[in-house]
């Protein structure tokens, strides 16, 4: 049984990510068995995505980081699983920490004790290069899969099936977006190298996602990235409460907010693509990234989704975007994207510049396909 006191703590390290003065890493303390999302009944799917709610914190679980360099400095730290179960590592690195020219996987080792003795788990940890100027920030819910898991309760006992009865390779992606991110990500960077050295794959251009998803769906969302095709990065979800700071409309966009200013600023000479949808919030989020870091934002991508129009705030973050000159598209499809990305001649080895031009293309054409719509009309 999932709350069974026979069931050993263990714990669920999520991505982490470190600059050269910085490391953030959190993982928590659970006790349940690890997901398993192997094909079987919708009954044996049901059981499976209950257990990735029904999971028992533990707090007070004490938690060993230890990540060694290559030039033979560690790293050590200790610290307390709070009453969620959490774990969070947030330690400036000094000396500083120089970085490897193209993005990597470190990997770090999280140690703790439960009821079957002393336990190891390695972490993985994402490093940008000092080659690679640009790095890509995306939304999941509803940009690379169709979530139903935010918007309310009312929308989850809509989704229910989605949710509750599909494991990630029985999910269907958002059409082209496999292609289209693995365009922006520019290929795996030494993959050869990276299985040598039991390090996941890198992209040239590290890979961030943000989501209001609960972090109970970190290993859910993983297993669709790697079924997909889609590039890793880490993961910034959010933790569920049922009260309206976690269903309230305006959480949504907030969570965002938070989460890409903090990227942000932890990467001071970095450039970055914005990728989201129009359902909860993108818009008004990518808009303060460009109010509040000026000349940071290359580029921004926003899927409509949604049937609706824009609504009065995304209009004027829409303007307050225009303004600062970040080039912006909209479209219905990633097919889309990925045609004007192809269009341009858009390849693994150019950076901001041509997402920049990539993204001018789009509100080109488009301009001129209104032109020739009213043109016809007349």
């Amino acid at each position: 049984m999932v709350f069974s006191r026979t069931v050993a703590t263990r714990l669920q390290p999520y991505f982490g990510h470190r600059s050269r003065t910085r490391l953030v890493l959190s993982a928590r303390a659970l006790r349940c068995r690890p997901a398993a999302f192997g094909k079987g009944s919708r009954w044996q799917a049901m059981r499976t995505m209950v257990m990735q709610f029904a999971s028992r914190e533990v707090a007070g679980v004490r938690v060993r980081l230890l990540i060694e360099r290559e030039d033979g400095f560690a790293l050590e730290r200790m610290t307390v699983s709070d009453r969620e179960g959490f774990v969070h590592f947030d330690e400036p690195l000094a000396p500083e920490w120089d970085l490897p020219a193209y993005p990597q996987w470190e990997i770090a080792t999280l140690s703790w004790t439960n009821s079957e003795g002393p336990q190891t788990m390695n972490a993985h940890v994402l490093v940008p290069g000092r080659e690679s100027d640009l790095a890509v920030i995306s939304d999941i819910d509803d940009t690379i899969i169709e979530s139903g898991i935010t918007g309310g309760l009312r929308n989850i006992a809509r989704n229910w099936q989605r949710i509750f009865a599909q494991l990630p390779h029985q999910r269907i992606a958002v059409s082209g977006a496999d292609i289209f991110y693995g365009e922006l990500g520019g290929g795996i960077v030494s993959e050869g190298e990276s299985r040598a050295k039991r390090r996941m794959a890198a992209t040239h251009r590290p890979f961030f996602y943000i989501s209001s998803s609960p972090w109970n769906l970190f290993s859910y969302i993983v297993a669709f990235q790697r079924t997909k095709g889609l590039p890793l990065g880490p993961l910034k979800l959010r933790d569920w409460g049922l009260n309206r700071q976690t269903f309230g409309s305006g959480s949504h966009g907030a969570h965002k907010t938070a989460a890409i200013n903090a990227i942000l600023e932890m990467y001071p000479t970095m450039r970055f693509a914005l990728i989201g949808d129009d359902t909860q919030g993108d818009l008004p989020a990518f808009a303060n990234a460009v109010t509040r870091f000026p000349g940071r934002v290359a580029a921004i991508f926003l899927r409509r989704a949604a049937e609706e129009n824009l609504s009065t705030e995304e209009v004027l973050a829409q303007e307050s975007i225009a303004k600062a000159g970040i080039p912006l598209w909209l479209g219905e499809s990633f097919a889309e994207g990925i045609d004007f990305l192809r269009q341009s001649g858009f390849s693994p080895g150019d950076e901001t510049e041509q997402i920049v031009r990539v993204v001018e293309k789009v509100e080109t054409s488009k301009e001129m396909a209104e032109e020739k719509l009213n043109a016809d009309a007349g």
